[in-house]
């Protein structure tokens, strides 16, 4: 019998994991990485990665966080803005701030800009929480830079974080006949299985299940 005909081990339940290492063994869901937080006490803010990296500290620690070095967070006395991205007249003026959001507000200020063809993508928004400080108008002008670079044939960098993303990329790139279905099928199959959620040729076998 063929290693991929043998049966999968099933994926255990979060609150199961006892240990960091058998945690990174699994693919898990940014939903499921809020649940157990909430149910272990512990704070849920933060991108899926930074979430990832307080449940790993917690089970190899027993702690509820991460504790702060110096020069990690935010400089003495400054505070976090408070502005609402959702509700603010934006203006090419505008400065990003560190309490930017994507949203509809923000992507109807782009598409008056640059027009229906704006569509947010990984590289701007990593653009945009890197620039603080930055105007709108600044970008602008990165969004159609990066926009032209991709026309170029250039790829952007996705980060390690974002493994639905990377594995679409590896997928396609190694079966550009395949379609976005089959694609979605391979990855749901793909990642209820132990071990790192990165495209292998083995993963269309899932096509046949």
């Amino acid at each position: 019998m063929r290693a991929s005909e043998t049966q999968p081990e099933i994926r255990p339940d979060l609150d199961r994991i006892a240990d960091s290492a058998s945690f990174r063994d699994w693919y898990w869901l940014k939903s499921e990485l809020i649940i157990f937080c909430r149910n272990h006490g512990l704070r849920c803010a933060g991108s899926k990665a930074e979430i990832a990296e307080r449940i790993v500290h917690h089970l190899d620690t027993g702690e509820r966080d991460i504790p702060q070095t110096p020069g990690h967070d935010r400089q003495p006395g400054r505070r976090a803005s408070r502005i609402n991205w959702a509700h603010l007249e934006i203006t090419p003026e505008t400065v990003i701030t560190d309490s930017y959001t994507n949203g509809p507000n923000v992507r109807a200020f782009f598409r008056a800009q640059i027009g229906a063809r704006f569509r947010f993508n990984i590289a701007f928004m990593n653009w945009m929480r890197d620039n603080c400080g930055r105007t709108m108008a600044d970008a602008v002008e990165a969004w159609l830079r990066i926009e032209r670079r991709r026309r170029q044939g250039e790829k952007t960098a996705i980060p390690a974080s974002n493994q639905y993303n990377r594995y679409l990329r590896d997928f396609f790139d190694a079966n550009p006949s395949r379609s976005m279905t089959e694609a979605r099928i391979c990855w749901l199959a793909k990642r209820k299985r132990r071990g790192p959620a990165r495209y292998e040729a083995t993963d269309l076998d899932a096509l046949s299940e």
